[in-house]
């Protein structure tokens, strides 16, 4: 089975490409909706943050995971101790629903591929690009965020040039939602042809 691998940066309009490779009954395993299941109501790793962390970042067996996100965007060392918490487990989810597959290709999205390492589960990487001026305003349209987060979070993340340099395939999400989703219909073919 072909593994492909999505990435891009927060913004670049990784959910519609994802949601369409779905939409064409390809089976997608999306690291970040394993590590939102991994980090539920006082899971193991819940519990591993809050003795790492401190209580203030858990309340009642929930992740209170704002407060937890503007510390690790500001503390790089912060950031790395909880991918070291979550970054195991999220591995092992992944090859466990990879293992279960049959299908001729399957797309295993992992937002933080250059900054995790995560290349060695995929034969290709696919990697979505957008302007950066168009993820800034969809990311102060959809979540209310302000400048200057929005720019913190851009910094934490890998550059597009970085995205670029391990991709395999890139679609340049610069257009409309058709132009987007007629990139991923192409794609489709030709990774089903590649699957063989």
């Amino acid at each position: 089975m072909l593994r492909i691998g999505l990435t891009g940066g927060i913004g670049s309009g990784k959910t519609v490409v994802s949601d369409r490779f779905r939409h064409l009954g390809v089976p997608v395993i999306d690291t970040d909706e394993i590590a939102h299941r991994l980090t539920t109501h006082n899971s193991a790793a819940v519990r591993e943050i809050k003795r790492e962390f401190g209580s203030d970042v858990v309340h009642g067996g929930e992740l209170d995971r704002n407060t937890l996100r503007e510390r690790v965007f500001n503390d790089t060392a912060a950031r790395h101790k909880l991918e070291a918490i979550l970054h195991p487990r999220i591995r092992d989810e992944v090859n466990s629903r990879l293992d279960g597959l049959d299908a001729p290709y399957c797309v295993v999205v992992v937002p933080l591929m250059v900054e995790t390492g995560f290349q060695d589960l995929v034969d290709r990487v696919l990697v979505v690009a957008a302007p950066t001026e168009k993820r800034r305003q969809w990311l102060a349209s959809r979540n209310g965020l302000s400048p200057s987060v929005i720019q913190q979070i851009f910094s934490a993340q890998a550059s597009d040039n970085e995205r670029a340099a391990i991709a395999d395939d890139l679609i340049r999400n610069d257009g409309d939602i058709a132009q987007l989703v007629k990139r991923v219909d192409d794609l489709h073919r030709l990774y089903t042809a590649a699957a063989g």
